[in-house]
């Protein structure tokens, strides 16, 4: 993989298994609830770490998985036992789907070497790598820095302000759930999305092997969903995990791009924000 690229394929992170720098990160996590760190017993890369969505967020709101304090993120990083200087390798068991955000979370607050394993734990499973299984001893503890990069994220007010139009604001939804047609899997939650935001299902971006698109098959999944290349982005999901799919695909491209946190958890449990359905 290029230098400049947010990812790593399964061949190169194989080649690089027992250098000392190198730390693996299973960062799975299920919409249905499925237990995710059941799944990390069962089958994980060799020397893989958990990395908890859920645990690691804010405790002090009500929205799913929402980002903490970078005092709170850089403890809990420490006690998994990775440092800011480490090189760091996240992947799930889907292929690619929560991974992003772990990605996305590590990067913002100052990972300085952080990629997403193409194709995730299916991939490698597939081309017969090895692999572990049973519980793990608690790492040795470790110190990260959190340097926080700015214009990473969006609140709710940057999204406010982008409604006028100087900033697109791309859902990551599928199409049902961004329409209104089909109802939010969380419950309290309006159907619709926010007027004027454009929508492009985070499964557009994977290829048949279930990595992400590149080069010119990657811009035009972008361009075929309305997306002008040369303004500013805000991705948005459901509750902040997919649009860092879309994130992944547009660093991929070499464009920046905000993330709304709080996404339609927040978005679409509120009466007073505005509500299009089509």
């Amino acid at each position: 993989m290029s230098d400049t690229s947010p990812l790593i394929s399964t061949a190169d992170l194989a080649a690089r298994l027992g250098d000392p720098r190198l730390k693996i990160i299973d960062a799975s996590w299920h919409l249905d609830g499925r237990d995710a760190r059941a799944d990390f017993e069962t089958s994980r890369i060799p020397g893989a770490i958990f990395f908890d969505l859920d645990a690691v967020s804010d405790p002090n709101t009500d929205l799913p998985h929402m980002l903490p304090s970078p005092e709170a993120f850089a403890a809990s990083m420490g006690g998994l036992g990775l440092s800011h200087t480490d090189i760091l390798v996240v992947y799930d068991t889907v292929g690619l789907f929560s991974a992003p955000r772990a990605w996305w979370m590590l990067r913002h607050m100052g990972a300085s070497d952080v990629r997403v394993l193409d194709g995730g734990l299916p991939r490698w499973r597939e081309e017969g790598r090895a692999l572990d299984a049973g519980p793990v001893s608690s790492p040795l503890a470790a110190r990260f820095e959190a340097r926080v990069r700015p214009n990473d994220v969006a609140d709710m007010a940057t999204v406010l302000a982008a409604l006028t139009g100087d900033i697109q604001i791309v859902d990551a939804r599928p199409a049902g759930r961004f329409s209104g047609q089909t109802p939010e899997p969380r419950p309290g939650l309006r159907s619709g999305h926010m007027p004027g935001a454009l929508n492009l299902p985070f499964k557009s971006l994977l290829n048949d092997q279930g990595g992400l698109k590149r080069g010119a098959d990657l811009a035009r999944v972008f361009a075929e969903a309305g997306v002008d290349p040369d303004r500013p982005v805000i991705t948005s999901c459901g509750s902040g995990v997919t649009a860092a799919v879309l994130t992944l695909g547009l660093t991929e491209l070499g464009r920046d791009s905000l993330l709304y946190d709080g996404s339609w958890a927040e978005w679409g449990g509120l009466a007073e924000t505005p509500v299009q359905t089509n």
